[in-house]
């Protein structure tokens, strides 16, 4: 009974199963997961908002009240946001590829901007053209690059609407997918951040409405707070108080332990100050029209249903200062002020309201669009994905408690500039200013490791070889004597290579070979070639020349062309006795002539004399006095002249082709003829040395540049460049300069929107365009520092532990040991290529001061392809940072 009754339970539940499996409710159900699935696997919309100039320590985030509802309560805060490259142009370009500066050559606003290396190079490979070659409806709107001209729509972008030139609210123009739009200033149709905004939301419902299926790709590209800081007119009455932009560091001026720009920079007068204070004003007030557009952007999105399926991502190109040190306005420069930026994301599986501490850099955010759009990113780009960042971390089962801690970088590169032509000589106070520079051994190290300081002093024209003391210190030795010539046997002739030879053909060495022309051909007064007609023994060119090194004669090998100075032996009349020895030197000839191929031998005493007859052929000579003279045999019988006639016939022939050939060889090498060396800066016979020498062969690696740097080219263009510049500010009346620096006039009418400008013109020089920078920015569980490297070798850094405002350079109290380490990271970051080399976790770096105290020692995140670097010494650290310590 049991067994039958457990038999008829089973048997009941399997057909109740049945039952409900057909049922429509299940089929509903199965269906409408296949759709939420089916909807999930549609990719995602991207909205990106940038703004111009856009500070986040100044507080303009904080009049943003839709701005931070919508991105900050919505979404996640990254409180670490940097940009790598503190200027427009170059920003934006590392925005678009995902690249350090000194990958994608942006260096300025000016320098490879918009220009058409950018264009063939690295325009073709934005994170546009990657989502438009999968299927993504790119749009753009609003500025784009500083020196964008209109004549062209870049690739990767569907719709295009792009600002041409620099930042404006009015009177300005657009390429619209091709054709240039001019606008006025009438703001319901022209004010340009409105426009924007409406642009953008139009063509994101055109799209969904034609492709409902299609993710759309949307980039808003503000002007705002740029200047000129034109608002709309609602907003002209707000902030009349503004003073968020007053910090500690505001007119913290002059600056004598900061770099050039800093010492130079005093105190800000009273009217900068109330200018200060109007622009802050202003630069909120365009801010407002931003934040309007944000909250319309998000309205559309929720009612078209799109908000849960669409990412959107708010910052901006760089920051700004307003006062900070002393300096009116501007960017560019290294600190937290102009390198911080506002960063937001909200989108699907992001906690919304979270802060996140991760340092986000803007060449992530290529990088990041492609992750987002399913898009396999390029190896080449710098910037990594933030995804990993944003998923939450939702435990799976009770065991699920050891996952692996998330590895992300704590360093980064911060860049600004070019290398530009260093300036000979200065006077002693200006460089006693520059009292902590690069120590001399870290300098001498760097040269060490170029190949061209590594061999020995064997080499053909090495000057420099780097050699290890008996302290374990590098020095530069300089190569002297004649060490790089092969010497075998005791007093017999050895060959020696030619001085241009080199075994990569790519390599251009000027320098000459110290050879010493044997004196006894200069016993004897010198022909001039004024004096004697050209003929063949004059012509000559001469495979080698005997030399004379410590007493004893070698043969160098010389090259093709080369024209020895003949002695004075030779003359036109020849006596009788030289005709009578004619027959007897004749054989002797002929084995010169078969082994040098007419190109002549040099005896011993490198008297060069030339052969009293020249052999033409067999037959016929040319004798000394000019006249030809053949066999008799070729005078009496005629079929003998004819052979031999045919004979001449055929090695003319022979030779006609062949000068052919080597006049078709010689029209290929014109066509692929390789960059020119500088070899013609010769300085005629030293009256010291008695030879040849080029100018700079024998400098040292130090000063070498110099040279190449101050050539005729430069020095003319730098010329003209000044002149025009003179002749602009007198032609315009404007004095308001000063040297080396960027200045700018204002007046009651540079602004032409309320609220107004009234107290008056002014001048202001707040920034260079030759201050050149690389610094080192790390942020982690123990060290909050920035240290930067000058191009004028100058160093600063400051712990934002206790300094968070970078008031006081405090290099001065580090170790020696660790300046050598973090000068090592940077020139990694400095020349690193690709995400894998970009992203470093920093090495043990235990930063100790000179009194004896350090820091607490955090943990080693080594990296295996780190390179070994050996430490120097203390003896040798203490002799070189003596010069440094002022």
């Amino acid at each position: 009974m049991t067994q039958t009754a457990v038999a008829l339970g089973l048997l009941v539940i399997m057909t109740s199963l049945l039952l409900i499996e057909g049922s429509p409710f299940l089929v509903h159900q199965r269906q409408k997961g296949r759709f939420q699935r089916d909807r999930r696997n549609i990719r995602p919309n991207i909205v990106l908002i940038l703004t111009d100039d856009q500070d986040i320590e100044l507080g303009s985030m904080q009049v943003m009240n839709k701005t931070r509802r919508i991105m900050e309560q919505g979404g996640v805060h990254f409180i670490n946001a940097f940009v790598t490259t503190p200027m427009c142009c170059p920003s934006r370009s590392s925005i678009l590829t995902g690249k350090y500066v000194h990958n994608h050559n942006t260096y300025t606003n000016n320098e490879n901007c918009s220009s058409l290396s950018w264009q063939a190079h690295h325009e073709p490979k934005t994170f546009a053209a990657y989502l438009n070659s999968t299927g993504y409806r790119t749009a753009f709107f609003g500025k784009y690059l500083n020196e964008y001209n209109g004549s062209y729509v870049p690739p990767g972008w569907k719709e295009w609407v792009g600002l041409i030139k620099n930042s404006r609210f009015y009177n300005y123009s657009l390429c619209r997918n091709g054709v240039r739009e001019k606008h006025g200033h009438d703001y319901a149709k022209d004010y340009l951040t409105d426009l924007i905004t409406n642009d953008s939301i139009s063509y994101f419902k055109m799209s969904k409405k034609i492709f409902p299926h299609r993710p759309v790709l949307l980039v808003l590209s503000h002007a705002a707070p740029h200047g000129p800081e034109d608002s709309a007119p609602q907003f002209a009455h707000l902030f009349p108080n503004a003073s968020q932009h007053i910090t500690p560091s505001y007119n913290y001026a002059p600056n004598p332990d900061k770099h050039w720009i800093m010492r130079y920079t005093g105190p800000m007068k009273p009217i900068h100050m109330e200018f200060t204070n109007m622009l802050q004003r202003k630069r909120l007030q365009t801010l407002m029209s931003v934040d309007e557009s944000v909250e319309k952007m998000y309205d559309m999105l929720l009612d078209i249903g799109e908000l849960e399926n669409t990412y959107i991502i708010y910052t901006a190109d760089h920051g700004y200062h307003i006062g900070q040190f002393g300096l009116v306005k501007g960017k560019s420069m290294p600190y937290e002020f102009d390198i911080r930026v506002p960063f937001y994301i909200r989108g699907p599986n992001i906690e919304a309201g979270s802060i996140n501490p991760h340092i986000v850099l803007n060449i992530d955010l290529a990088p990041t669009i492609l992750d987002i759009a399913g898009v396999d990113i390029p190896v080449d780009m710098d910037g990594k994905s933030i995804l990993k960042l944003l998923e939450t971390e939702v435990p799976v089962n009770r065991f699920h408690f050891h996952k692996r801690a998330k590895v992300w970088r704590d360093s980064f590169l911060v860049e600004r500039g070019k290398l530009l032509h260093k300036r000979d000589g200065g006077t002693k106070e200006d460089k006693a200013q520059e009292e902590n520079f690069l120590p001399k051994y870290q300098r001498v190290k760097d040269l060490c490791q170029r190949a061209e300081f590594q061999t020995p002093c064997e080499q053909t024209g090495q000057y420099w070889q780097c050699v290890e003391d008996a302290t374990g210190k590098l020095r530069l030795h300089k190569c002297k004597g004649m060490a790089n010539l092969e010497i075998s046997g005791k007093k017999g002739l050895t060959g020696v290579k030619s001085k241009y030879f080199s075994k990569n053909s790519n390599d251009c060495s000027c320098e000459d070979n110290e050879y010493k022309i044997n004196h006894f051909g200069r016993k004897k007064k010198l022909y001039s070639k004024k004096k004697y007609k050209a003929s063949y023994a004059r012509n000559r060119s001469t495979r080698n020349v005997a030399i004379e090194l410590n007493g004893e004669l070698f043969n160098v090998e010389l090259e093709d062309g080369y024209q020895p100075v003949y002695s004075k032996n030779i003359t036109k009349r020849h006596t009788r006795a030289q005709d009578d020895l004619e027959e007897e030197e004749e054989e002797e000839e002929d084995k010169d002539t078969a082994e040098y191929s007419g190109t002549g031998s040099l005896s011993l005493t490198n008297e060069l004399t030339a052969p009293t007859s020249i052999k033409v052929t067999h037959r016929c000579f040319i004798l000394a006095n000019d006249t030809v003279q053949c066999d008799t045999v070729l005078y009496k019988s005629l079929q003998a002249w004819k052979d031999h006639k045919l004979h001449i016939d055929h090695e003319i022939e022979t030779l006609q082709s062949k000068i052919k050939n080597l006049r078709e060889v010689r029209g290929h090498l014109k066509k692929k003829r390789p960059e020119e060396c500088d070899c013609n800066k010769m300085s005629f016979y030293s009256k010291q040395k008695g030879k040849l020498k080029h100018k700079g062969m024998n400098l040292h690696p130090f000063k070498k540049f110099r040279l190449e740097k101050d050539s005729w080219f430069f020095r003319d263009q730098r010329r003209r460049k000044k002149l025009r510049k003179i002749l602009k500010r007198i032609k315009n009346n404007d004095t308001c300069s000063m040297p080396g620096l960027t200045c700018f006039t204002h007046d009651n009418q540079h602004w032409t929107t309320a609220p107004f400008w009234t107290l008056g013109p002014f001048c202001a020089c707040t920034s260079a365009n030759n201050n050149t920078y690389w610094c080192l920015r790390t942020i982690n569980e123990t060290h909050n520092f920035l240290f930067c490297e000058f191009a004028t070798g100058f160093l600063e850094y400051f712990d934002l532990n206790t300094d968070p405002y970078q008031l006081m350079n405090i290099v001065n109290t580090l170790d020696r040991d660790v300046l050598n380490q973090l000068h090592v990271q940077l020139m990694e970051l400095r020349s690193c290529k690709g995400h894998k080399q970009c992203n470093p976790r920093t090495r043990n770096v235990e930063l100790g001061s000179r009194d004896g105290g350090s820091y607490e020692q955090f943990r080693q995140f080594q990296r295996p392809k780190w390179p070994k670097m050996k430490k120097p010494s203390s003896k040798s650290l203490g002799q070189l940072w003596e010069g440094w310590e002022g």
